[in-house]
């Protein structure tokens, strides 16, 4: 079984990038399993005199999860032109630990707008990058115009994104195997 820690950038309860992530989670194969973390808002401002050996328990978890998982599928949306900080302050934990280390990583950006959130999307594209994520081939992904796109119960009604985020899901899995091999 294939353990995929999903992550939304948004802490709103009727985020349509949380939407994505569950779309995702129903369009795997059975042999994947994508959970979301949904402990992102408990995470403390990162200090890194709290970076010690006895870190808090909501960072001993985060830190946990991700290492338990075989990849990371991150769904965020764009604020100013950035990453929203409570992603930010999550990637900043893992830094100095390396949990993002070779880890096959998808990067997905869904924003109202329509450039599709592509400065969020560059800027964490980068962070993972610096952190030695392995940001796979083929899945990266921008969806612009996200409200036309998710109905009022969360569900992705646009064929086009169900499509290119089962793509997306797939290639994640495929570079899962291949580095698993």
């Amino acid at each position: 079984m294939i353990k995929i820690l999903a992550i939304s950038g948004s802490l709103r309860a009727n985020s349509s990038n949380t939407a994505i992530l569950r779309a995702a989670i129903g369009l795997a194969p059975d042999n994947i399993d994508i959970s979301i973390y949904e402990r992102l808002g408990d995470l403390p401002h990162f200090n890194p005199e709290l970076d010690t050996e006895s870190v808090p328990a909501s960072v001993k978890d985060w830190r946990t999860r991700l290492k338990e998982s075989n990849g990371v599928l991150i769904c965020t949306p764009e604020y100013a032109h950035g990453v929203p900080g409570v992603l930010k302050n999550a990637l900043d934990w893992i830094v100095s630990s390396g949990e993002f280390m070779d880890k096959p990583t998808a990067v997905i950006s869904a924003s109202p707008s329509p450039d599709g959130g592509d400065k969020a999307n560059a800027s964490l594209v980068q962070t993972l990058t610096v952190m030695t994520a392995n940001i796979v081939e083929g899945a990266t992904l921008l969806i612009p115009a996200i409200s036309a796109k998710v109905n009022n119960k969360g569900e992705v009604t646009d064929s086009a994104t169900v499509q290119a985020v089962s793509s997306l899901v797939n290639a994640l899995a495929g570079a899962i195997n291949c580095a698993n091999n």
